[in-house]
């Protein structure tokens, strides 16, 4: 009689516990048909490493808030009332698609299933198979699952029931339907305006209906191995997400039992709310997140370069679960989002989000792509090249951008997804310290694909507190190193401190009670790491390709020799040899192409820039006794006592940022200062600075002096290509050379080659700076110190490009050097159009004796107006410019004979010509026109004199020389006037 003690409640779970093991120890394969025997199994024990979710008896509600009918009539009347049985009882077989009535389902023609044998057992309990309720669900549910179409049965009325079920329907499928209709049940009763109390007893059974449907949906995801497919079945709807991604990742239709792209956020949601509190989220989602995250479509040879996009899925899907918090911290609580037994090269092929951070286009890990791209370059046109470029920047921005958003997202989950990002970080940084070494196997370290992109990831984290007024450098810990040991220093060479004066000083400033670095200070310092053992090593490597090719090239010469073994026995071999040679060349090309895809892709360079930048301003704070450049700036020189918490500081941040500097001036330069310009913040804020004449000066004169030198050693570069090409053309005199002497000269050949390409770039770019600056503010060019030299270099640049000599500038394929001889040519004339109204400039351009001609204008009009380089109205204004120019000439030509002899006294010592305001330099006591000496200390700091320091507020006027001065030029002039008056007397008849 012990079992009498037993209530309703017990014997409920007791029941729905044999349904479960009998759903539970069903064949792989398939459900077999229900049986008595089968009703009486036990739940099999629990797995040691498997944590079995069952779906709760009584499931958590969170109770939905009163609802209010939408509308109102205008006459008031009750509402309609709802009768909650009949509607349980309907919703109950609605959503679970089911019925206890044989007439029922045969009425449907069993599209509605009849759950025979559940009837048949309440039956025999001794209660009413109707109506259908929410205390049924889990028995209903249950029997409804056991169910198999592909199962044998004796029971000749049941057979229409399994023949009508859906052939190839997997469980996942069924609950996903259910799910489904309880969202269109719930959607339909919210219309009907029912009394709340009504609506809201009616949305507690629909979420009853709900929890148990995700607790069993969340058993399905867990336990793969008792519906074999699991996982997968959530992950095809994931990857849909994505209208890019592969048309095979998406599921194959949108029939009912199949999760939308609509669907996914609130399923995820449930999901969450569900298993979340429990801390069984990760057993249900984990697999799922694997299963998408290591997708065999990123492994694909083809990569990023693959028709069908499969990535574009990953990413949707990614992004899908990582908006719902509670999975975005199990994500970072898995054990492979930082495995701690990954190594180096192993880390981005097992971490969950390594194999898409892997994704590039850097040939060394992507071949296919590489060769799919770039292959033959040398026989395709640059148009087809910047093509290809093209569209890989934009493939590259789409996947960058989409990485950051997801990393973002964690981050903004909570404090603990937060620092597992961090920590993330930190340990990429930590395994691939090796990466900065020279003479680095590739295969024991990270690849450059992935460590570009979490550099364009900690870059795009940086963006926010690098505004234009550096108002938040201030946030940026100081003394991170001693506080923080995220980033390992022990190897490190410091700016100019000892390992023990390192080691002092962090024991001098670690606070154990101090709070953690906030997120600003992690993500600057881990970005200055980042640069340095990835996206810097990279440039590295790309840099040393050219000279990989350059070895090649000689190896090719060296073994074609002087030809003498063509027609002999070792033809064949040596032929082999030289296509081994070629072959291996193509491929570094191909890398070349690749490397530049990314690295010089604009706007990753842009971000680049302005961190370096960034950098560049707080190492200046930290050496500033003020602590506050460049608000105002430090002032120079700095104290010679150098604070330790600067010398203490890695020695690499300094060499990064020079070579970062160096390889952006060779190769980007003029998109970077063409998106300044063309920023309108940036344009205003150098505008303004413009105005402040003298100290916009300086950065005018250093201008000045980048055009003149690469316009110098551009020229000259190309002048002697010129000549060895021309050289080489005479077949008949070179082949008369010696093997040794033609090989000297083929290889000048190509290191002028090399220099000119980037002397071309270099100048072209800062000429067309110039040509900017002087279309927007006139008055810093006009200035003594700088109008008489900008001139000067004007003229003798047009003369070098249209001249006598300008023949000597043709080269051989211009293109590859980066020659745009016209461009150059037009931005030229663009800087003398710019300024043809200041008198200043006029005068300037007509002083200029050694380089000015009016044939040279001329010819430079015409060329400008045959290959449509300026329009009529510009070729008139260049015109009327030249005539300005001549007259000017004139006028200063008389006054230079009107004042005849010049006393040596009143000439200035360096330029040799008449002071106008002299004064004295303190040290040496010389004394110089202030235009000359303010010109010298623009590049020179000292005294031209003795080497002595100086600045210009050091100088001294020469009052009394300068009245001298006055005074001659006063009676030079008179005494002209005089004369002239004595010739007019004279002519008088």
């Amino acid at each position: 009689m012990s079992d009498n003690s037993s209530t309703p409640l017990d014997d409920a779970e007791r029941i729905r516990l044999k349904r479960l093991a009998k759903l539970q120890t069903a064949e792989p394969s398939g459900r077999t048909s229900p049986s008595p025997a089968a009703s009486t199994s036990t739940l099999p024990p629990s797995q040691p490493k498997s944590t079995v979710v069952k779906p709760a008896p009584a499931p958590k509600i969170l109770s939905p808030a009163p609802v209010v009918p939408s509308s109102v009539s205008a006459r008031k009347r009750a509402p309609l009332k709802l009768d909650i049985a009949t509607w349980e009882h309907e919703s109950v077989g609605f959503v679970f698609n089911a019925t206890l009535e044989q007439s029922v389902a045969e009425h449907t023609a069993y599209e509605i299933v009849w759950l025979k044998h559940l009837a048949r057992e309440i039956e025999s309990e001794g209660l009413k198979i109707e109506p259908l309720t929410v205390d049924l669900a889990d028995r209903i549910l249950i029997a409804r699952l056991e169910l198999d179409p592909s199962a044998m049965s004796d029971d000749l009325e049941y057979l229409p029931v399994l023949a009508s079920l859906p052939a190839q329907q997997t469980t996942f499928e069924y609950l996903v339907g259910a799910w489904k209709r309880v969202n269109t049940t719930k959607s339909a009763l919210l219309k009907k305006g029912y009394p709340a109390p009504d609506t809201q007893a009616a949305l507690v059974r629909l979420e009853k209906l709900r929890e148990l449907i995700i607790s069993y949906t969340g058993l399905t995801l867990q336990e793969p191995e008792i519906r074999p497919l699991g996982p997968p079945e959530l992950v095809a709807p994931l990857l849909s997400l994505s209208a890019l991604s592969g048309p095979l990742l998406a599921p194959s239709s949108s029939s009912p039992n199949t999760l939308t792209p609509s669907d996914i956020e609130l399923f995820l949601q449930d999901l969450a709310r569900r298993f979340e509190p429990d801390n069984e989220l990760e057993g249900v989602l984990g697999p799922v997140v694997k299963a998408l995250l290591f997708n065999e479509s990123l492994f694909r040879p083809e990569g990023l370069g693959g028709g069908d996009a499969s990535w574009r899925g990953i990413i949707g899907g990614l992004e899908a679960l990582v908006s719902i918090k509670p999975i975005a911290t199990m994500i970072t609580r898995m054990e492979d989002w930082n495995p701690t037994d990954a190594t180096a090269p192993t880390f981005e092929m097992r971490a969950l989000l390594g194999p898409l951070c892997r994704l590039g286009v850097f040939s060394r890990e992507w071949p296919a792509l590489g060769t799919s791209y770039f292959s033959d370059s040398e026989k395709r046109s640059r148009e087809d090249i910047e093509s290809s470029f093209a569209s890989l920047r934009g493939t590259l921005k789409s996947l960058q951008s989409s990485l950051f958003q997801i990393f973002n997202t964690i981050v903004r989950t909570g404090s603990e997804p937060r620092e597992a990002v961090l920590q993330w970080f930190a340990r990429v940084i930590s395994l691939n310290s090796r990466r900065a070494g020279t003479h680095v196997d590739p295969e024991t370290v990270a690849s450059d694909s992935f460590m570009v992109n979490v550099q364009t990831i900690l870059l795009r984290f940086a963006e926010p507190f690098m505004d234009a007024n550096y108002s938040k450098m201030d946030r940026i810990d100081p003394i991170f190193y001693a506080q923080s040991s995220r980033i390992n220093l022990k190897e490190e060479t410091r700016i100019k401190a000892t390992s023990d004066e390192a080691a002092e000083w962090e024991r001098a400033h670690r606070n154990s009670t101090a709070p953690e670095p906030n997120f600003i200070s992690n993500i600057f310092y881990l970005t200055v790491a980042m640069s340095h053992y990835g996206y810097l090593k990279t440039i590295q490597t790309f840099n040393n390709l050219a000279k990989h090719l350059e070895d090649l090239k000689r190896h090719l010469e060296y073994i074609n020799g002087d030809g003498s073994w063509m027609g002999s026995p070792l033809q064949a071999r040596v032929e082999a040899a030289i296509n081994q040679v070629k072959n291996e060349q193509n491929k570094i090309r191909i890398q070349q192409l690749t490397f530049q895809t990314q690295l010089c892709d604009p706007e990753f360079t842009f971000r680049s820039l302005g961190f370096t930048l960034f950098l560049s301003t707080w190492v200046i704070r930290q050496v500033d006794p003020k602590k506050t450049h460049p608000n105002p700036l430090a002032e120079i020189p700095l104290p010679e006592e150098v604070p330790l918490s600067f010398r203490v500081l890695p020695e690499y941040i300094i060499e990064d940022i020079v070579e970062y500097f160096l390889f952006v001036v060779q190769r980007n330069i003029s998109y970077v200062l063409k998106v300044i310009w063309d920023n309108p913040t940036h344009r205003e804020a150098l505008s303004i600075e413009a105005k402040n004449v003298d100290k916009f000066v300086r950065f005018i004169n250093l201008m000045m002096n980048d055009v003149t030198y690469l316009m110098n050693e551009s020229f000259s570069e190309l002048t002697q290509i010129h000549e060895i090409q021309m050289e080489m053309k005479d077949q008949a005199t070179w082949s008369t050379q010696t093997q040794e002497y033609r090989r000297e000269r083929e290889g000048m050949l190509r290191s002028l080659e090399r220099q000119a390409s980037s002397y071309t770039t270099l100048s072209r770019s800062t000429v067309e700076l110039l040509k900017v600056f002087t279309a927007e503010t006139k008055a810093p060019f006009m200035v003594p110190e700088i109008v008489d030299r900008l001139a000067a270099m004007l003229d003798y640049n047009l003369v070098a490009l249209v001249g006598p000599k300008y023949q000597e500038l043709k080269v051989q394929d211009p293109e590859k050097l980066k020659f745009d001889p016209k461009a150059l040519l037009s931005d030229i004339i663009q800087v003398f159009l710019n300024l043809s109204n200041e008198q200043d400039f006029i005068r300037a351009v007509a002083g200029d004796a050694r380089s000015f001609s009016r044939e040279v204008f001329e010819k430079a009009a015409k060329i400008a107006q045959r290959v449509n380089l300026k329009s009529s109205t510009d070729i008139e204004q260049l015109t009327a410019f030249v005539d300005k120019v001549e007259e000017m000439k004139l006028a200063l030509e008389a006054d230079d004979e009107d004042l005849g002899e010049i006393p040596d006294e009143f000439q200035d010592p360096l330029m040799a010509t008449l002071m106008r305001d002299p004064v004295q330099l303190p040290s040496s006591k010389a004394v110089v026109d202030r235009s000359t000496i303010k010109s010298h200390l623009l590049s020179d700091p000292t005294d031209p004199f003795n080497r002595s320091p100086l600045k210009i507020e050091d100088v001294i006027p020469d009052l009394e020389l300068k009245g001298r001065i006055d005074a001659f030029l006063i009676e030079r002039r008179n005494k002209d006037k005089v004369q002239q008056d004595v010739d007019m007397t004279e002519d008088k008849p």
